[in-house]
């Protein structure tokens, strides 16, 4: 059972939807109680870091969250800032994040932008994966993923950059460290890569 954590943040009712066409059991839950019986976790997340934070603790789900992922080792995908608050902090905000992948979110340097592309990075755009993860079993690299985003994971370890994007700099898109995952780019929005995304998740 995959669990997509409802905290007033996030396309909680798209992702549901696909996994539901891919007869995926999932359960949306927005009590600690129903926690537990999940075997993964989805951090969906749009909006402010500091928000996001503040939904998550005011949810009630955080404690029990924290001790099946990190005391457990069930495994969870953060999307986009249900990413950025896998790291430590953020330059958009001054609360701590979860600190589950080391590494602080930064803005995206306006200055490296030319011709062109502007703040929000919004729209498709291919990536580059960096190493060979399961997450990514059978993705078009090319066709690539729906981004809406002006700040971005600057992961502490190289290691822990799955794929990056080519927005002014090469810019982690995705992250991962053990049972933890995160994504930059919205799988919901990006149609048969979302989906493999997605399926992938429910797999490894």
């Amino acid at each position: 059972m995959i669990a997509i954590i409802n905290y007033g943040s996030g396309n909680i009712a798209a992702i549901a939807n696909i996994y539901k066409q891919l007869r995926i059991p999932c359960l949306i839950c927005d009590q600690a109680s129903d926690l537990a019986q999940a075997e993964r976790y989805i951090l969906p997340g749009v909006g402010a870091f500091d928000a996001t934070m503040q939904h998550l603790a005011s949810s009630g789900m955080l404690d029990v969250l924290v001790e099946e992922v990190v005391g457990h080792g069930k495994k969870v995908l953060g999307i986009c800032v249900g990413m950025q608050i896998l790291a430590e902090s953020s330059e958009e905000g001054s609360l701590p994040g979860l600190g589950w992948i080391a590494g602080r979110v930064k803005k995206i340097d306006a200055s490296r932008l030319v011709a062109g592309p502007r703040l929000p990075h919004m729209g498709w755009n291919s990536i580059r994966l960096q190493v060979d993860s399961p997450l990514f079993r059978g993705i078009d690299v090319e066709r690539g993923f729906y981004f809406l985003h002006s700040y971005y994971f600057a992961a502490s370890e190289p290691a822990s950059v799955l794929a990056t994007v080519r927005y002014g700099d090469e810019l982690p898109c995705a992250v991962g460290r053990g049972n933890v995952y995160g994504l930059q780019f919205h799988p919901e929005k990006s149609h048969s890569n979302g989906m493999a995304i997605f399926r992938n998740f429910a797999e490894i």
